[in-house]
């Protein structure tokens, strides 16, 4: 962390400096830069490569570094008014629009500004991410034989067996293919599984960006109720029934948002109504790799409880390890696999092998359980940390369910007096996550996890993407500031 900031420092102070050179100049030698600043050759060399991608500086082996031309004066903007017209299209022939709205997805990859507490996170924070353990997997990697080849459009073999060994049952690696990433391979799943225009069962709440990508595709989501116990099958059945729909996406496992687990009896009823109505569950297996040290025996994906090819299996490394380490696996059975594998291959051709090469580097080495450990601890201390501290600062936001497994809690809002039930909590998200922003605490608000109108209003606080317990802390008294100014401070709060 201190040589990237070194870097940016050096490249902040180099480009202030630019106007004393004139165009073509010669910057200081490099043993110059490192004796002036006291930094390391590296810091100079990568600060200099910086410049360079920026096209201010041009460097030239054996000769130094120089003050890159002036670039060209940019030429004026098109009149782009008539993509209204075409992009619209789709509904004027009554179609499902296909617009894309990426904000609920958004919400949970823009880094906020400098100084804000991150509870809307979507990811590890570097501390708790495995940096060496990745960085030394990627170079052993590079030095395989064949690294930089073209792999197998499926996957590498040995990647494909390492998940199917994962998710257990019957699953092989002959039925595994190897995606870049959880999102990925989510929409590879629906525009295989369901046409423009067709229904698909959603968990509500579920993840934003299951959501958005249904929508991208054309579908129509149909929100299913999800209770502490997981999606509510005697409501399952009635949604299939009515909407005809052929296609459910749920997450078993530490359901975003709720956290909710799918219970033991829930199981078999979940894939006994699906497959009496002909349909498809694609299982969104995102979070089995960062349970909580308290958590006990995990249940076993669907898709190893399924000999019916009913489950369509996605499973990721990326929550567990960095958001740049995008690889995952769809696993599926029966004439589903080869469309799967043909709308992969039309859509990115294959995963880059270096990356397969180094993630079966990763997960072969010591450090990988290590590493999982580790992230289990840590998870379920911040998650007693934050719990701890919401119940003390916060009463008035309820917590109806603790995960055990997961990066995040969901809290309702508290109801408002008179009107519908639950009018004032909606109202309230977006007046509280501004309040917060403005307090120094990012958190997500629980509109976008909704198909349809919420019940109440909710929001998410990621306990992952802080630096730790400290600053859960000050997150959450930065929240109670928020929340006095939005919401009121309840009679029963602490003074």
């Amino acid at each position: 962390m201190q040589e990237r900031s070194s870097v940016g420092e050096l490249a902040s102070q180099l480009r202030r400096e630019l106007d004393r050179y004139s165009p073509g100049g010669k910057l200081p030698s490099s043993r110059a830069l490192v004796e002036r600043f006291r930094v390391s050759p590296v810091t100079v060399s990568r600060a200099l490569a910086q410049l360079a991608a920026e096209g201010l500086v041009v460097t030239r082996p054996g000769a130094g570094a120089f003050r890159a031309q002036p670039r060209a004066t940019a030429a004026p903007a098109g009149d782009t008014a008539w993509q209204e017209v075409a992009l619209s299209a789709d509904g004027a022939a009554g179609r499902v629009p296909r617009s894309v709205d990426a904000s609920g997805v958004l919400v949970s990859l823009a880094a906020p500004p400098p100084g804000v507490v991150e509870f809307n996170g979507g990811y590890l924070h570097p501390s708790l991410q495995p940096e060496r353990a990745m960085a030394a997997a990627l170079s052993r990697a590079g030095r395989r034989p064949g690294a930089w080849g073209r792999p197998p459009v499926e996957g590498l073999p040995e990647l494909r067996e390492w998940f199917a060994r994962n998710i257990g049952g019957a699953v092989t690696a002959a039925e595994v293919l190897i995606t870049a990433g959880g999102q990925s391979a989510l929409t590879t799943a629906l525009r295989a599984l369901a046409p423009p225009g067709a229904p698909v069962l959603v968990e509500s709440p579920t993840y934003p960006g299951m959501l958005a990508i249904a929508r991208a595709a054309g579908l129509r989501p149909v929100p299913v109720p999800v209770d502490a116990d997981g999606v509510k099958p005697a409501l399952l059945a009635d949604a299939f029934r009515a909407s005809g729909a052929r296609v459910l996406v749920c997450q078993p496992l530490f359901q975003n948002p709720t956290g909710a687990v799918l219970a033991p009896e829930r199981r078999g009823e979940v894939l006994r109504i699906a497959r009496e109505a002909g349909a498809f569950v694609v299982e969104d297996d995102f979070v089995r790799w960062l349970v909580h040290e308290d958590a006990g025996p995990l249940p076993r994906p669907l898709a190893a409880e399924d000999p019916d090819g009913v489950v369509v299996h996605v499973g990721s490394l990326t929550k567990v390890t960095s958001p740049s380490f995008r690889v995952s696996a769809l696993a599926a059975r029966g004439p589903v696999l080869e469309r799967l594998r043909a709308i992969q291959v039309v859509d990115t051709f294959f995963v880059p092998r270096p990356l397969q090469e180094a993630a079966l580097e990763l997960v072969g080495s010591p450090a990988w359980p290590r590493h999982l450990r580790a992230v289990s601890a840590e998870l379920r201390t911040r998650r007693e940390a934050m719990t701890a501290a919401l119940r003390l600062r916060l009463p008035e936001l309820v917590l109806p369910h603790v995960p055990s497994g997961g990066y995040h809690l969901w809290l309702r809002l508290p109801d408002g007096t008179g009107g519908a039930a639950g009018a004032f909590g909606t109202e309230a998200e977006s007046a509280l996550t501004a309040a917060a922003l403005r307090a120094g605490v990012a958190i997500t608000p629980g509109r976008p996890y909704f198909s349809a109108e919420p019940p109440a209003g909710h929001v998410r606080l990621s306990f992952a993407a802080v630096a730790g317990t400290g600053e859960i802390a000050e997150g959450v008294r930065r929240l109670r500031t928020a929340c006095d100014e939005v919401l009121g401070r309840p009679a029963h709060g602490p003074g």
